[in-house]
């Protein structure tokens, strides 16, 4: 059975605007990333969605609770969809870090791939024949996208903030085993 999910990067938030590495920390949307929320909410209103997931930081939940206001769906976070771990380059200031090398402490891109992978077996596994609001992040998002086009991180497009891609996904297709379990928590919907 097709599952289609609609994957889309959280909002813009308070560091994006200042360009500051975020990684796993939980961020808050600005003005505009509530604002970039709202319009996401509007041109999906009328989209049926069996469910809404959503990285388990802040910035995600917040662009999912909006979303999925005029769904009346509650929002189920998961840390499959975190943002890569940029160990100690979080907090940092994205520009001064052209050039340096990178820290042991950074998630490899093998582990984020798999994690992207994971995420996808759960979707298959979880939601057969349904339409899935997923937020994410900008790196996880791009993993998911290169695990689910078969192709390299480097091959796929930046995600905007809010931008949204759809995904129509088979457990055949992508070649995973959907007796995979994986779970995720629930946090109650609200527009904020």
């Amino acid at each position: 059975m097709e599952t289609t999910i609609f994957l889309v990067r959280h909002g813009e938030t308070v560091d994006n605007a200042h360009q500051i590495m975020q990684g796993q920390t939980q961020g808050k949307l600005n003005q505009r990333g509530r604002e970039q929320a709202q319009q996401v909410a509007r041109r999906l209103s009328s989209q049926p969605l069996n469910a809404v997931l959503a990285s388990d930081l802040h910035r995600a939940v917040q662009t999912a609770e909006i979303i999925a206001a005029p769904h009346h769906l509650h929002v189920q976070t998961t840390p499959l969809l975190r943002e890569r771990d940029w160990g100690s380059f979080t907090g940092r200031f994205i520009p001064d870090l052209k050039g340096e090398v990178w820290p042991d402490d950074i998630e490899t891109e093998e582990a984020l791939l798999a994690r992207a992978r994971s995420f996808l077996i759960y979707i298959a596994a979880n939601h057969p024949g349904q339409q899935v609001l997923a937020v994410g992040h900008g790196i996880i998002n791009k993993a998911i996208l290169a695990v689910y086009a078969h192709c390299t991180m480097r091959e796929v497009q930046r995600m905007l903030n809010a931008e949204v891609r759809v995904l129509t996904i088979t457990p055949d297709a992508i070649g995973i085993d959907c007796t995979a379990t994986l779970t995720t928590s629930d946090t109650t919907a609200s527009a904020e």
